[in-house]
């Protein structure tokens, strides 16, 4: 009768042991649970740690609370200025609700991928190629509103949306190398021009104090002889002065004509 007594328990004992082993469960720090006992959600949220469920009626759901980085696959589009053009993007999204990314919808990665590529062709058609390459900042704002509005429904909220890059034609990357050269060249010519009426006006200031000293106008030729030959490398031809040339024609002039000689 002991030994029955015995058995009993022990069969009772492991069967015990084999149901908290067969209801155990436990959730990671970076998870949360939702049971599903004959197709219902019951209970509330578990949370990490151990958790027991009712073996072979509870069905227990992890999911992930960690951010998804999730890459959007390249999209071509037509912007509103008739470019065609290739953007990729990259989302960021988590789990805020985990029974609505469970219930509401049947694979919330799927769904955000598909959406993020829909909208990501729809606000490639809404802005001009400009917009794309230089203002991204206020496209992302626009794409993650997109994405986040019916994201709400899924559990799921979007963190940030970035644009990766943007891949042009080849004739449009020639084309706007040539208009980035021409503009260039452009800016590189108002310079010049401007530094020619800086040093016109300049050159005309000085003339006009040089003709009031006809001697600041020798001294400054001296100057430039002086400049010149330091480099010793060329050869100097210095004209004399007019007024020089005039002086010693009057000069000759103005002596006596020399007498006959005696016979």
């Amino acid at each position: 009768m002991l030994d029955e007594l015995l058995t009993a328990a022990a069969a009772v004992g492991a069967g015990a042991v084999a149901y908290v082993v067969a209801g155990a469960r436990v959730v990671k720090q970076y998870e949360r649970g939702v049971v599903f006992r004959l197709g219902r959600v019951v209970g509330g949220i578990r949370t990490p740690g151990f958790t027991m469920v009712i073996p072979a009626v509870d069905r227990l759901r992890k999911v992930n609370m960690q951010i998804v980085t999730m890459p959007v696959p390249a999209q071509e589009g037509i912007t509103r200025d008739n470019v065609t053009v290739r953007v990729d993007a990259v989302v960021y999204f988590r789990v805020v609700d985990p029974t609505a990314a469970i219930v509401n919808v049947e694979d919330y990665r799927f769904a955000v991928s598909q959406m993020a590529q829909t909208s990501l062709r729809s606000i490639i058609g809404k802005s001009e190629l400009d917009d794309l390459l230089s203002d991204r900042e206020k496209l992302n704002q626009g794409l993650e509103l997109m994405i986040d509005s019916p994201a709400v429904g899924w559990g799921v909220q979007i963190d940030r949306v970035e644009i990766k890059d943007v891949s042009l034609p080849d004739t449009m990357k020639r084309s706007m190398a040539r208009q980035a050269e021409a503009d260039r060249e452009r800016r590189a010519r108002i310079i010049n021009a401007d530094a020619e009426l800086q040093a016109s006006k300049k050159l005309a200031e000085a003339a006009e104090q040089m003709s009031e000293q006809p001697a600041a106008l020798q001294l400054r030729l001296l100057q430039t002889v002086v400049a010149v030959a330091a480099e010793k490398n060329s050869t100097l031809v210095l004209p004399f002065p007019v007024e020089l040339l005039r002086f010693l024609e009057k000069a000759q002039q103005q002596q006596p004509p020399p007498r006959a000689a005696a016979r």
